[in-house]
């Protein structure tokens, strides 16, 4: 990989991390549950891309131990966030 690509990915890393640390920042704490539920389907993007990653050809052993732990950590991702959402839910259930 090329410095140029390099340096355009870091760029894009460390904007995409400052921007969502950001807005997160100014969600308040009744809107947070409710909108991290409707982000747990664009969450699901992520799940796609690891598996991509992880089985991608000609890569190296490293890109497909990374690709593997992508993967867990985008599941972890995925199901903690439905799980809450499902607890959020049950409150508002009568009993």
């Amino acid at each position: 990989m090329s410095i140029e690509i390099f340096l355009a990915l870091l760029f894009v890393l460390v904007t995409a991390s400052f921007l969502g640390f950001e807005l997160i920042a100014k969600v308040p704490p009744t809107l947070h549950t409710p909108l991290m539920s409707g982000s747990n389907a664009i969450s699901g993007i992520t799940l796609v891309g690891a598996i991509l990653a992880s089985n991608e050809l000609g890569f190296t052993a490293v890109s497909k131990i990374l690709g593997l732990l992508a993967l867990v950590l985008a599941t972890i991702n995925v199901v903690g966030g439905y799980a809450v959402t499902d607890r959020m839910l049950k409150m508002f259930k009568k009993k």
